[in-house]
């Protein structure tokens, strides 16, 4: 049986196929606000999928590499596998039985795929929010410039 192309990393991974590791997962969390004497510890959320991605009004962004649902508002006493579950149950990356490094190219291939298919679903999802976005302004435009011409009339 051929293994998965991640039982031997290396820098000619491709960036995405990198964040299937745990250790890349967890250099996310360099200023993760939440590290001992808690249940979301940076180990935890990688172990969960997670990679940290703040922002500077949300510092405790966490997102799941694999099915993209973004979290923030963590609790110290949060599960970050019962928060993932929670909150995306269909996450093939949580409900995954063998460790990446065990799967076969071809289980591999397949569970990327589904990565793939999220990310695509979310990057479409952001252009129609960006779409709906500009269309709302350009009928303000419009209509305070059906306003305008009423009052020359």
């Amino acid at each position: 049986m051929m293994k998965a192309p991640l039982a031997s990393p290396g820098p000619e991974l491709p960036e995405p196929w990198r964040l299937y590791l745990l250790e890349t997962r967890l250099r996310t969390y360099s200023n993760w606000p939440f590290t001992e004497g808690c249940a979301c510890t940076p180990a935890r959320m990688a172990a969960a999928g997670f990679i940290h991605c703040p922002s500077e009004n949300s510092p405790d962004v966490a997102q799941c590499f694999f099915c993209f649902k973004e979290l923030e508002g963590w609790e110290p006493d949060d599960d970050p596998m019962e928060e993932h579950k929670k909150h995306s149950s269909a996450c093939a990356f949580i409900n995954i039985k063998k460790k990446i490094e065990n799967l076969s190219q071809n289980e591999f291939l397949k569970l990327d795929k589904e990565r793939l298919k999220n990310e695509t679903q979310k990057k479409v999802m952001q252009k129609i929010d960006q779409f709906q976005e500009a269309a709302k302004q350009v009928r303000s435009s419009i209509q305070k410039l059906g306003l305008d011409m009423s009052a020359l009339e």
